[in-house]
Order: structure tokens, then sequence, then C-alpha cells
């Protein structure tokens, strides 16, 4: 099994994908933007080729890059893990006829409005939206539906770009901060009430072989606006539980809706007086490693069981669900640098023992935004055998770690 894999070195945790193919007895060219001199010697040993590329996005650069090593032998598949990714390597694969995602598939995850109007084709509730590409579709979108109403760019991730509004005012500033005045395509949608989470599965051929359900605390917009709020993401280990059961049925339908076959999905949905609803689909895995997370709570590798699939059509071994797992992130209390922490060792004291890891950037290094991700600044990843015990912990590192900054 020969792979074609996009971007092993960047982000960081690129070289997990790397690491799994391998291990299941792929071989694995690279392609990446970094020299070849640029990787270390472990991501070296593991990959069988490398080809560099000046963007992994620039369509004919990746489609001349894969040609040529179809030209110099079989290529089976042709993999990438990355959202921003999907769209122009699904191009290529169709162009170099690999089997894989279509472009269909990939444009849908892509495009929010699409996506959208195609679940609810398929019967599967979610927000009113639209694409526009000028200010009067804003407005009368906005008149009809009602406030609060959602503006981002239309193949956005998580909350990048994303503005909530609660009146004209509002929508105007939004609509001149997403450059709708200069016809730059934006999505608008109805605001979706309730409490925030996310269903991920790895699936082959349409249907799910892994599955896992997490949660936000608080939603992710509050959680990238606040920063004295230290937000975290819980993965529970109660999948089978009968109050999960319309979110499997619907993840299961989203994926025959958009036609994703053997690829890793993330679908957020939110649960309020609106009963359930999905929102962001991506034919890829979750942001911010969140399958760090689900390997050590489930005592499996994540990444070899992508591998299997990818390499095999199979999976290997089945998630345990032992522990519950999750992180919390810390904000410094301002922007600029970081002087010191308060109460680690209290923390190590009192909970250590369900620690997984945790990143505490030195003293004197520079604070990064508060809406720069959960993974931005400081954090901490642990587990616990229970769901509440779980968040009880992460609670108690939330109140007691405290990040000290100054300002520059």
């Amino acid at each position: 099994m020969h792979v074609l894999f996009v971007e092993p070195a960047f982000p960081k945790n690129q070289r997990e994908f790397v690491r799994a193919l391998h291990s299941v007895g792929a071989r694995v060219t690279g392609i990446g933007e970094s020299p070849l001199e640029a990787l270390d010697d472990e991501l070296k040993r593991w990959l069988y080729r490398y080809e560099q590329v000046r963007s992994v996005t620039d369509e004919n650069a990746l489609l001349s890059v894969v040609r040529r090593c179809q030209a110099r032998e079989w290529v089976d598949r042709l993999e990438s893990t990355v959202e921003a990714h999907t769209l122009p390597v699904a191009k290529v694969r169709e162009a170099c006829q690999i089997p894989g995602t279509s472009v269909r598939t990939a444009f849908l995850c892509r495009d929010k409005p699409a996506m959208k109007e195609a679940l609810r084709q398929a019967g599967i509730p979610c927000a009113q939206s639209i694409g526009a590409s000028s200010t009067a579709e804003v407005r009368e979108f906005a008149a009809r539906v009602g406030y609060p109403l959602i503006l981002k760019p239309r193949d956005a991730a998580g909350a990048a770009g994303t503005y909530k509004v609660t009146n004209d005012a509002e929508l105007e500033g939004a609509m001149r901060e997403c450059g709708l005045d200069r016809g730059y395509p934006t999505a608008i949608e109805e605001f979706n009430e309730g409490h925030e989470g996310f269903y991920d599965t790895l699936s082959i051929e349409g249907t799910v072989q892994h599955d896992f359900i997490s949660h936000y605390y608080p939603n992710v917009l509050e959680a990238m606006r606040t920063r004295w709020i230290s937000p975290q993401i819980c993965t529970t280990n109660r999948v089978h539980s009968p109050d999960y059961a319309e979110v499997k049925a619907m993840g299961a339908k989203v994926i025959q809706a958009l036609g994703i076959e053997t690829s890793a999905t993330h679908m957020e949905w939110f649960f309020g007086p609106k009963g359930l609803r999905f929102s962001e689909i991506g034919c890829r895995p979750p942001g911010v490693r969140v399958w760090d997370i689900y390997s050590h709570a489930n005592e499996f590798d994540l990444y070899r069981e992508w591998a299997f699939a990818i390499a095999h059509g199979r999976v290997d071994r089945a998630p345990s669900r032992t522990f519950a797992g999750g992180m919390i992130a810390l904000r410094p209390e301002c922007d600029g640098r970081i002087t010191g922490y308060d109460g680690f060792e209290l923390v190590q004291q009192r909970v250590g023992a369900n620690i997984i890891d945790c990143h505490l950037p030195p003293p004197g290094s520079a604070t990064q935004p508060v809406g720069s991700g959960y993974m931005g600044n400081a954090w901490v990843r642990m587990k616990h055998h229970d769901y509440d015990g779980l968040r009880a912990a992460l609670n108690f590192v939330g109140e007691n770690l405290k990040v000290r900054a100054r300002a520059d």
C-alpha cells in the first residue's frame, strides 16, 4: 500500500498520521511545504519518500507532484487531515483517479451554506442559512429570520472569523469586518441556541466503525471571546447511553447525505429549545489534538486505527471506554509576557493522578490572544473513570491554576 500524505510536518500532530501509516505497513510519500532537511530524523524514518511543494493548497502544484509520483510508481491513496487541505486534495485525487473523498463531499464540508442545504434536503435539522455576496442579501435574511444571527466566512473552521449579531448596528459592523461590502462571500445563519458538542467518527465505506461524543463548556463562541473563562472540552465514556442515540442516528444520516466514505469525521451539534441540530461538518479529524484525548481515554491508538482504515479497509481494536477525557485552556490575566503560575503544586497534589499532560509556557513567553484557541496559551489534559469526576477535576484546575502575566 502506497499512500501519499499531504503535509506530514505541520501542524505538529500531523506526524502522528505518518507514524501510524508506517506502523501498519504502508509506504508513505509525504507532500509538504518544508524542505526535506527541515524534517526531524524520526519523521524522515517513517517516510518512504518526500516531495516538497510551494503550497499544499496550490492545486496545480499539488497535481504536478502527484502525477510525478504516479509516473514513478503506483499510488493507492492520497490523504489529508487538515480542513484547509481537504478540497484541493480532493480535486487532485479526482483528476488523478485515486480513491478517496470526492470533490462533492469535500466541497460540501467546506462551504457552509451548501453543506446546510444538503443536510436540510436529507431531513437533518440545522440552522436557516444562506451564502451571500452582498449586504442587501444579508439585510433581507436578517429581516426575514430575525436576530440573533451568525456571520462567518463560507469556508470557516471553528469560530474563526465568526460574529454573533443581535441588532442592525452590529450586523452592519460585522458585514464590514467580513468584507461583504467588498464582495467577499460570507455565510449568514440563524443562531443556534442551546448546549454545544461534537460527534466524531472513523468511518469505512460510509459505515461508522469508531465514534466519540464530546461537549464544550461553555459554547465555542463565548469561550473564544471571554478572557476570564477557562474553557473545557470533555469527551464522555457514556457513548452507549440512550441519551446519545439521536446524535448517533443523525450522524449516520449526515455521513450518507454528504457522501462520506472512508474518512475521519467531525460533526458539531447543538441541543436546545428547538431540539437537536447539526452545525459544521468536517470530513477530517477534530482540531486541537482531540484524538490524543480519545486515544488516552480509550487505551488505544486512534491514529493507528485510522491508518488501518486507510491502508487495510478495517479497524484493529475497539475503544475501551474506560475513561472520560478532556482538556482545559488557561488564559493569562492580560496580554503581554507570562511571569509565572500560581497553584500548580496544589493541582499536582489534588488531581495530579488524572493529568495526561500539560503545557505551561515558561516565564518570559509572549502570551497569545484569547481568540487564539484552546491551545493558544497554557492547557491541561486529563482523564477520569467517571465523567462527572472528570468535570470536577477540570473545574478544580480552572479554579486554582492561574497564569500570571504582565503587559509589555
